[in-house]
């Protein structure tokens, strides 16, 4: 089954920049999230893109931030190409 976006980019991040690029429209916004669950904090992101917020579908460790961003640039890209997820 191929990608839900054809892109030579290799990280969710560079292939969202490069559809807002290809559409013109905003570069999109990050926002890091966090949630006090017990003695840890959880974090997730969300992004901003041509009007709407989306969040990632999951929450993660501190050290892994990164796979937050990587699950909401994901998230958006496909609201953008009208991809379902995976």
């Amino acid at each position: 089954m191929p990608a839900p976006y054809n892109s030579q980019a290799g990280t969710w991040q560079e292939r969202l920049e490069d559809a807002c690029r290809g559409a013109n429209i905003l570069p999109p916004i990050f926002q890091i999230v966090s949630d006090r669950r017990g003695g840890r904090t959880a974090w997730s992101s969300r992004v901003t893109v041509h009007g709407r917020t989306l969040s990632a579908r999951f929450w993660y460790d501190g050290k892994n931030l990164n796979n937050a961003k990587e699950d909401a640039a994901e998230m958006a890209l496909n609201y953008l190409t009208g991809s379902k997820s995976r």
